[in-house]
């Protein structure tokens, strides 16, 4: 098919919910892609974090196909030994117990806040405070649970029970739990906020008033996980152990997943029949996920992967178009001193570079085993454009 013919497809039989780039991508290896014209781009998005190993990865393909050629799917009533061997790999990365699969980020922070509520219930404390700023999910509870109202309108009335408070500010954040909170929930980088890390200062001390008015600290890590940051989840770089942790996009390297991981001391809180998901724990899903886990657990990935980070600061900071960057590792967005970011993305795709926005900030997401290749060649791609538009 030609890209009209796809672009015609879509435009007839699918709903309108996203602002498309005219590019139809049909192959990729690694930090580059292939449209249906032939075009080649190198992409800084890996799916929006989601492609943690770049495109079409030999093992990870290897792993999938191997899978698929053994069993597909099963009921969650029988046992997995893909699905539980990742359960045990995840958690003891993690730093955590158990693990309940899932099949994206708002579901995995769905479960979070079902267990939130469980575990505050015999108490009558039901509410959970969230960050102004925050995103986490478009379900109509995660909707609830995001704190930007841009996402409310149109969909009201909204899930009841959350509050929220402003990031940094540790004293709004006390004033709120007054007994009547089961649990917080927050981004250490709000990702689809603008790419906003938290201070460690504060992270930390949320972490200890949690502790402190039994409060579950809960951490979405569904954009900041599996090394995104440097670090196999995000929280281990602020020097905190959440009671629940969510984690989704990059853990399966391009499948669908998702998971809640909870501590030692929450064990069991879900009985059977109070949570469940058709296709969570899916078999070929967590043999994706089990190569990812086994590559980006390791301290020289990570290290890799923060080195890479301070190369794009340093390169991005060079630019005399860029006012600032900020973010972890591999997740960074770029303020520009002049132009609109969405025409700057534009024009990226249209020089062979694909790039995100946040906000109004161009943001970077690209595969975690991007080379110096792919890197200086991308990074050339957008300076370029820069020059153009400034």
């Amino acid at each position: 098919m030609t890209f009209q013919e796809i672009k015609d497809q879509e435009q007839a039989y699918i709903m309108h919910t996203y602002g498309r780039v005219d590019a139809a991508l049909v192959k990729g290896r690694n930090a580059r892609a292939w449209d249906a014209e032939g075009k080649e781009y190198i992409d800084f998005t890996s799916g929006i974090g989601v492609n943690s190993l770049g495109y079409s990865d030999p093992q990870w393909t290897a792993a999938v196909a191997a899978q698929a050629g053994e069993i597909q799917h099963l009921c969650n009533y029988y046992y997995s030994p893909q699905n539980t061997a990742l359960a045990e790999e995840l958690c003891k990365a993690a730093g955590m117990a158990q693990a309940f699969f899932c099949n994206s980020g708002a579901e995995a922070n769905e479960c979070a806040i079902k267990i939130a509520r469980k575990y505050g219930e015999k108490r009558g404390a039901d509410k959970i405070v969230t960050l102004n700023n925050s995103f986490h999910g478009r379900t109509l509870t995660t909707l609830a649970a995001t704190g930007q109202e841009a996402f409310h309108k149109d969909f009201l009335p909204l899930t009841e029970g959350f509050l929220y408070a402003e990031g940094g500010d540790l004293e709004a954040v006390a004033a709120l739990l007054d007994g009547s909170v089961c649990a917080v929930l927050i981004e250490t980088v709000q990702g689809e906020g603008g790419v906003v890390p938290m201070d460690e200062g504060f992270v930390q001390g949320f972490s200890r008033l949690c502790r402190e008015r039994d409060v579950l600290f809960m951490v979405d890590e569904v954009q900041t996980g599996v090394g995104r940051t440097g670090h196999f989840y995000s929280y281990q770089g602020y020097g905190v152990q959440p009671d629940v942790a969510t984690s989704a996009k990059g853990l399966a390297g391009g499948l669908p997943i998702g998971v809640c991981l909870v501590k030692e001391r929450l064990r069991n809180i879900l009985k059977p029949g109070q949570q469940g998901s058709t296709f969570g724990g899916n078999p070929v899903v967590c043999a994706g996920a089990r190569e990812v886990v086994r590559r980006v657990n390791d301290p020289a990935f990570l290290g890799a992967v923060e080195e890479k980070g301070a190369y794009f600061r340093e390169k991005l900071l060079a630019m005399p178009q860029v006012d600032f960057v900020r973010g972890r590792g591999l997740m960074l967005g770029i303020k520009l001193k002049s132009g609109d970011a969405h025409d700057v993305l534009t024009k990226c795709a249209e020089a062979g570079l694909l790039v995100l926005t946040a906000k109004e900030l161009v943001r970077f997401l690209p595969p975690l085993t991007i080379t110096q290749e792919e890197m200086d060649e991308g990074l050339e791609k957008f300076a370029k454009v820069l020059r153009e538009v400034d």
